[in-house]
């Protein structure tokens, strides 16, 4: 189903510009607060783990192909992004307008918490900048989350055989974190057939269901909109199940292209401090570090994934090492992508709005939620 809709301000006054000139706001608030938590979880792992004459000796040693290497998959993991995008659009999207789409939802993700996404919001995106109807660029982003979440499901069978053999889940996990693992890790399953059934073969599931959230009293005068973009939806769903086999083959290539360099970053780091340490075990506990990491509700993981990485990667290396790869990891992979994508959705939002696309982002407004906050953390904004 799709991702749940963000919120909205109440109304201004009547003396506001026309609803054309809307636009996404994101807060300040909403981009320092888990970049914040991030770096209060990391300083306090560097604080119980940091050793400043052993890491110096590490850093003497570092090897810069591995450090290459590192940065060559940040490189690789938008690259496929965008080129995915483009694909699954065919060809409606241009290569650029598909890369600022797919930093734009790396960015909304990386400030929105995990039960928003930032799928809605790339959403939005897309159809303002690519002029398209906002229902096929949510048919666009869904089938692309099933793709990351049928890769993710694929790994599971994986980690389960090869931690018949080898230490993947952590001893540190405990019975009871295995066996929360383990559950996490069918639940995933369940819902990855789930939201591919409804997507693909029955869009008349998440029609009903979001028809049933748009009947509530608070929600219901959106209601009229959010139909025709679910109708939208189910039109771009019914084009998309008509895609022969082998455009599903490539798409499923592409995303195997955006989740390997995701899980070879922090291998690469690693190895650049420790070229010594097993790589394929390292590598198998970035993959399950990365599959759980799902769980975490905080935007962008922020402050639950250190966790993880203590946990999977940290007891690999020695305690001086930990901080400074997590901190590494962290800023590559999460602290760039929060900037790049705050700088594309900036400078779009700068950018003028034709008339036809103000009618457009009309029929937007039926993501919009009322929040009735004071300082709403996402609101229409008047330009």
């Amino acid at each position: 189903m799709p991702e749940t809709a963000q919120r909205r301000s109440p109304e201004p006054p009547s003396s506001s510009p026309p609803e054309g000139s809307r636009q996404i706001k994101v807060s300040v608030k909403n981009v320092l607060w888990p970049l914040m938590l991030s770096i209060l979880v990391l300083v306090g792992i560097g604080y119980f783990t940091f050793e400043p004459d052993d890491f110096k000796q590490s850093i003497d040693r570092i090897h810069p192909v591995f450090v290459i290497a590192a940065a060559a998959t940040i490189v690789l993991r938008v690259w496929f992004g965008a080129w995915r995008f483009s694909f699954i659009s065919r060809g409606k999207l241009g290569f650029w307008q598909a890369l600022r789409g797919q930093l734009a939802w790396d960015f909304f993700s990386n400030v929105t918490p995990a039960a928003l996404g930032g799928g809605a919001f790339a959403a939005i995106y897309v159809s303002k900048d690519a002029k398209m109807p906002v229902g096929e660029t949510t048919a666009l982003v869904i089938f692309t989350i099933l793709l990351d979440q049928l890769w993710s499901v694929l790994m599971v069978p994986i980690i389960l055989t090869t931690a018949l053999y080898m230490s993947v889940i952590p001893e540190g996990a405990g019975t009871v974190g295995t066996v929360a693992i383990l559950g996490y890790f069918a639940a995933m399953l369940g819902w990855v057939l789930l939201l591919g059934y409804s997507t693909l073969f029955r869009p008349d599931i998440i029609q009903r269901i979001t028809d049933r959230i748009f009947s509530l009293r608070l929600l219901r005068r959106f209601r009229t909109r959010m139909a025709s973009a679910m109708g939208q939806m189910s039109e771009s769903a019914q084009i998309l199940r008509t895609q022969p086999l082998a455009f599903f083959g490539k798409a499923f290539l592409l995303s195997a292209g955006t989740w390997i360099p995701r899980y070879l970053l922090p291998v690469f780091i690693v190895l650049s401090v420790l070229p010594s340490m097993d790589a394929i075990l390292l590598g198998l506990r970035s993959i399950t570090m990365m599959v759980c990491s799902f769980v975490v509700p905080t935007p962008g993981g922020a402050g639950g994934i250190e966790g993880l990485y203590a946990l999977f990667i940290g007891p690999l290396l020695p305690k001086s090492l930990v901080a400074p790869t997590l901190l590494m990891w962290r800023f590559l992979g999460y602290y760039i992508f929060v900037a790049l994508g705050g700088f594309i959705f900036r400078v779009s939002k700068k950018a003028p709005e034709e008339p036809e696309q103000r009618s457009e982002l009309n029929g937007l407004d039926a993501l919009h939620l009322i929040d009735p906050s004071p300082e709403p953390e996402f609101a229409d904004s008047e330009e």
